[in-house]
């Protein structure tokens, strides 16, 4: 079943939580966040998490996005503030007051005066009447004052160490880039200081601007355009994963709901990187380098180790240099760029990119041959262990190594063994129903099929067929099994099979089969997994002198020749379908105890 760990109980009411990653539980104030679904039915409120557990992530990405203020930002901050101050000065100097405007403001005091507003015999009145027309005046005299006055003042607090002056400047540039630095912090300090000297240059300028000199350059060499880029941030509905999800409902490659799903998490896996507010526009082969660097130290099963727990992307990293995890294989790092890669397409065919990033950045695949097959001595290992004859329990995979009474006869029985007699994939099996197991022609067959009732699926369109029923099969009692479970009224031979939350069938089996493998001395790191079986049948195959192309079809492999693409009937009749079945064998392995 799936785990919903973010899922929380309360009485009848149901509630979000997830923890607070360790390094932010500081800025957030706690170490847990809890959020009311508002729901007691739990498959409503299972609907619900996904969108409060996506919001938390992304406000936690948000935070550590903020934490660090560069020197490109500091080169920013100092400059745009020069600018600043020039441009205010200059919109102030377009305010400032004419000598028309100043002959009106005089016209109309006389004119008030002749009518009598303003008496002769009242001082307030004839200071209050001028006061105006002096303001107007000495408009640019007093703003050229008070200029000079804090030019010295700033000049002052530099020396002195003081920002009072400058401190709602660097609050102001912090806060509206995101960054996470107070007036404690050294890089807030440095920043204020190149900011003052920004100001102190710029009001050097005006000054000069007074005497009719718009020529002037700073002296400070501190002072400068930023050569770096500015920290920008994704403009509303463009974020990295705003975007996705169009991409996600346009599906322009038709892909399955499985890989897309995968797609998303490759691509949420490097906004890990970037952060959440990263514009797409932003993502060139730098960025996908640094990634890939990354992916190539990133540990297997990461988000389900406890270690890493709260972690991200660079954080597991960097703590897998002390707990030492394997790291994901070659062929898992080309699936992430994979996935990240058809989305930066997307991105370029519709003109968010103009050419895509992670082109040519794929890892070469070793030439070695991939899939590892058991050996006759481990199969009779395997087969007379507990999980085939008889377990403690079939409740918890820490059971099935021990001895016991119980029998497992459900799809993880059967999956293991059609897969070595067939070269089906455990999911194209455990779909099964109950039609899809029948006579054709005097034999049995499993249809392999999207049709039918059931969520069915196969890899591709080609993966469809028809694959006889081994004998062997036979023996150890498949067609008995499939007449129980017709007189039972089930519509799938395998009623237990579940898909998890991503689609994948009994994946907690593929996950825990190899697991127990280790645990009764069959396998020690990578290398054994339910797809040994249908690596076993290959071999099978070779070993009785075919060659690939001639059972490809069998195990649901596929060219896209245009041949192919005409007629309706599936390669290879039937006969020859049996006979390649039957050439599956595996000479000394013994299966007589599970008849």
């Amino acid at each position: 079943m799936a785990r919903w760990s973010h899922l929380l109980r309360r009485g009848a009411s149901y509630y979000a939580r997830m923890r607070v990653p360790l390094e932010l539980v500081e800025i957030v104030g706690k170490k847990e966040l809890v959020k009311a679904l508002g729901t007691k039915d739990e498959t409503v409120a299972k609907r619900l998490l996904g969108s409060v557990v996506r919001q938390w992530e992304q406000d936690f990405d948000d935070l550590r996005a903020r934490r660090t203020m560069t020197d490109d930002d500091k080169a920013h901050a100092t400059w745009q503030h020069y600018t600043a101050v020039l441009e205010r000065d200059e919109q102030t100097r377009q305010q400032m007051p004419t000598s028309a405007d100043i002959d009106g403001e005089t016209r109309a005091m006389f004119e008030r005066a002749r009518r009598g507003e303003v008496s002769s015999a009242d001082p307030l009145a004839i200071l209050d009447a001028t006061l105006d027309v002096q303001v107007k005046k000495r408009a640019r005299e007093l703003d050229a004052t008070a200029r000079r006055v804090k030019l010295d003042i700033m000049r002052k607090h530099l020396v002195e160490g003081e920002n009072a002056l400058i401190s709602h400047e660097v609050d102001d540039y912090t806060q509206q880039n995101g960054l996470l630095v107070d007036d404690k912090n050294p890089d807030w300090q440095d920043t204020a200081r190149s900011m003052m000297r920004a100001e102190i240059e710029a009001l050097e300028r005006t000054l000069e601007r007074d005497r009719g000199d718009y020529g002037g350059t700073p002296r400070d060499p501190i002072v400068k355009p930023a050569a770096g880029t500015a920290r920008e941030t994704a403009a509303p509905g463009e974020t990295i994963m705003e975007l996705f999800a169009i991409y996600e409902r346009e599906n322009p490659n038709q892909i399955k709901a499985d890989t897309l799903a995968q797609a998303r998490r490759d691509v949420g896996l490097f906004v890990e990187y970037v952060g959440s507010t990263f514009p797409a526009h932003r993502i060139d082969k730098k960025a996908a380098r640094e990634w890939k660097a990354l992916l190539l130290q990133y540990p297997v099963k990461a988000t389900e180790t406890k270690a890493f727990e709260g972690m991200k992307l660079a954080q597991i990293v960097k703590h897998n240099e002390t707990v030492k995890k394997p790291t994901i294989s070659t062929t898992t790092v080309n699936r992430y760029l994979s996935g990240f890669s058809a989305f930066c397409t997307w991105l370029t065919n519709h003109g968010y990119l103009t050419v895509n990033p992670a082109a040519d950045m794929f890892l070469k695949k070793s030439r070695e041959k991939k899939g590892k097959t058991f050996t006759v001595d481990q199969m009779n290992t395997l087969f007379k262990s507990p999980f085939f004859t008889g377990c403690q329990s079939d409740d918890a995979p820490r059971f099935w190594s021990k001895p016991g009474n119980v029998k497992i006869r459900d799809h993880r029985y059967w999956v293991p063994l059609i897969m070595l007699y067939s070269g089906a994939r455990p999911a194209e099996i455990a779909q099964l129903g109950i039609d899809d197991v029948r006579q054709e022609h005097g034999h049995w067959i499993m249809h392999i099929t999207t049709e039918g009732d059931g969520d069915k699926s196969v890899k591709t369109d080609g993966s469809m067929r028809v694959v006889p029923v081994h004998p062997e099969l036979v023996k150890l009692g498949l067609l008995e099994y499939h007449t129980d479970m017709k007189k039972r009224g089930e519509k799938r031979l395998f009623p237990l099979a579940e898909r998890n939350e991503r689609g994948q069938m009994i994946a907690d089996f593929s996950r825990d089969f190899p697991r127990y493998l280790t645990k009764i001395g069959l396998k020690e790191g990578r290398g054994l997994s339910l797809y040994s079986f249908r690596h076993g049948a290959t071999d099978a195959w070779r070993r009785a002198g075919l060659l690939d192309e001639q059972f490809g079809y069998i195990l649901g492999h596929t060219s896209a020749t245009m041949t192919q693409r005409y007629g309706t009937l599936p390669q290879g009749m039937l006969e020859q379908r049996v006979e390649l079945v039957h050439a599956i064998v595996y000479p000394g392995l013994n299966l007589t105890h599970l008849c």
